[in-house]
């Protein structure tokens, strides 16, 4: 196994510094210095943590608590949980993303919450499931996110119902000089497995085989699988040797500047790309990625922002009623859409919010038939040269070979 970065004792000093100006107190003179006052403290990164402090006020206002946000540098977050957390150095609640669950389960850094089978219905499609591990739930799922096609309906007015069709649709655009590319896919040099994964999929291909309880198997590693060199035969033929509706000249800046410029009709993204696609005023509509006709299922990897409770929690059970209350008071989650504009977990809140902005639900039915990325320590060892492998397949080596290096780099990385 790769080994995590140390802690760094600095890191959390000026963190402090920052949860002063991020600290949600539930007296009216905004004091908070009651010292019989509870208080649940929140580690998160930057990114969430200026939503969470608007969610942290409204909480604080209606709970017999306080809630401090303390940032963590994001590339530090996890490995700074994982050495604090029986210190009583580390948070009650950890705000991260759900592949996280696997690992910090197996290190006891985080507990059950509390959640069951019972309480699927109350969340979008494979949010619970995203956050249990070895059967038992150890995260609040409060948002969700996953790729759709967004295509501009000026160029392709009626959506594709085959990846076959997108193609020939986007080819006659380009023959007609209507647009430059096909399709805007992020790529790029170093390649992009989330982004690849719905096509690798209906290709055949996969990661990891299934356990008993239809969660990954480390044990069932696909990425060189004859199905995965299959899959990746098909994508070579998208490639830069085959069609180029694929290319490594298409990274993540490239595939938005085609989009919003109005060069490419097809667009496979996620919900970050509406705001610069409105902006420039591109009309669209989002869909699912479409199957290849004789394919499987496009499935898009969903993740899932996730509130977990540290094992170590000064006060075990007041972190597990903060995340019941999320789970019972869809306000909560409403509060926090509006501060950071996610596709809400909790089925209450996205009905609320979609009447307002439909766009959610559409990138929610969009990844009704994706899969959760894998929750388990072994992903981290996947990525790069999973992603590499794809690049190099599409820039034309081959692919039999190319997957069985990155395999072997993977397991390398594994043991």
């Amino acid at each position: 196994m790769r080994s995590l970065p140390p802690f760094r004792l600095p890191l959390l000093s000026t963190a402090c510094v920052v949860a002063l100006a991020l600290t949600a107190c539930s007296t009216e003179n905004g004091s908070g210095t009651d010292p019989t006052e509870r208080v649940i403290t929140v580690w998160a990164d930057d990114e969430r943590a200026m939503a969470l402090t608007t969610f942290a006020e409204a909480y604080s206002r209606t709970a017999d608590a306080r809630v401090e946000i303390i940032v963590v540098d994001h590339e530090e977050l996890r490995a700074s949980f994982l050495s604090t957390h029986t210190s009583g150095m580390g948070p009650d609640v950890l705000v991260g993303p759900h592949d996280w669950t696997g690992e910090l389960a197996a290190a006891g850094a985080i507990a059950p919450v509390g959640l069951g089978p019972e309480d699927t219905d109350a969340f979008t499609p494979g949010a619970l499931e995203a956050v249990t591990h070895e059967g038992r739930v150890y995260g609040v799922p409060y948002a969700t996110e996953n790729v759709a096609l967004i295509r501009n309906t000026d160029l392709a007015p009626e959506a594709p119902e085959t990846f076959e069709e997108l193609v020939e649709t986007g080819t006659a655009l380009v023959r007609s000089g209507r647009a430059e590319r096909v399709l805007s896919l992020q790529i790029g040099e170093e390649g992009d497995a989330y982004h690849l994964h719905p096509l690798f999929t209906s290709a055949g291909g996969y990661l990891f085989g299934e356990d008993g309880n239809g969660g990954p198997d480390p044990s069932n590693l696909g990425v060189a699988s004859p199905e995965s060199v299959t899959a990746f035969e098909r994508l070579a033929e998208l490639g830069e040797a085959g069609s180029g509706v694929l290319s490594r000249e298409v990274d993540a800046t490239a595939a938005t500047d085609l989009f919003v410029s109005g060069a490419a009709p097809f667009h496979v993204t996620g919900p970050w790309s509406v705001a610069p696609i409105k902006e420039a005023g591109i009309p669209y509509a989002i869909g699912p990625v479409p199957p290849f006709a004789e394919g499987g299922p496009a499935r898009p990897l969903i993740g899932v922002q996730t509130f977990f409770v540290s094992s170590g929690a000064s006060d075990p059970g007041l972190a597990e009623e903060f995340a019941s209350d999320f789970v019972a008071d869809p306000a909560f989650s409403v509060t926090l859409y509006d501060a950071d504009p996610r596709v809400p977990a909790l089925l209450a809140a996205l009905e609320q919010v979609a009447e307002h902005n439909p766009d959610l639900e559409a990138f929610q039915r969009a990844g009704e038939e994706g899969v959760p990325m894998p929750a388990i320590p072994e992903m981290d060892a996947v990525w790069g040269p999973f992603g590499q492998a794809g690049a190099d397949i599409i820039g034309g080596a081959d692919p039999a070979s190319t997957l069985a290096g990155a395999e072997a780099q993977i397991r390398a990385g594994i043991e």
